[in-house]
C-alpha cells in the first residue's frame, strides 16, 4: 500500500499507483478530499496534457498547488486520468503489510537537502 504524506497526515491511500515520471499517481478515489481544494493554476505538459492544480490544507497550514491532475489526459498518457499526483513536501511512503511505513531512501534524500537552510 502506498500513503502520501503531509504534515503528518495521510491524503490518499492506495494499494496501487500509477507511476510516470517518477511521479506516483494515486486514484481520485483514494483520495482524502477534506485536505483539498482545487487551484485556478493550470500548466501544459506536450504529451500529457493540461493539469489542473489542487492546495492543500492541513491543521490551518496550506501547501499552494502541491497536488495535480490531468482531467482530460492525451491518449499517450490515458492511464493517468482520474488520478492525483504530488509534490512539494508531500512524501510518499510505502507501508509494509506490518503496518511500517517505508520512504524511498532516494526520495528522502531529496527532501533533506531541499529542506536545509
Amino acid at each position: 500500500m502506498y500513503q502520501a504524506i503531509w504534515n503528518d497526515t495521510v491524503l490518499a491511500e492506495s494499494e496501487e499507483t500509477v507511476r510516470v515520471e517518477g511521479n506516483h499517481y494515486f486514484p481520485q478515489e483514494s483520495l482524502n478530499s477534506a485536505y483539498f481544494s482545487r487551484d485556478s493554476l493550470t500548466s501544459q505538459c506536450p504529451w500529457k496534457g493540461t493539469a489542473k492544480y489542487y492546495t492543500l490544507a492541513v491543521d490551518g497550514q496550506k501547501n499552494v498547488q502541491a497536488a495535480w491532475y490531468y482531467p482530460t489526459p492525451t491518449p499517450a498518457a490515458e492511464s493517468i486520468r482520474n488520478h492525483v499526483a504530488f509534490g512539494k513536501g508531500v512524501h510518499i511512503v510505502k507501508v509494509k503489510d506490518d503496518g511500517d511505513r517505508k520512504e524511498n531512501p532516494f526520495v528522502a534524500l531529496c527532501h533533506r537537502i531541499m529542506n536545509r537552510k
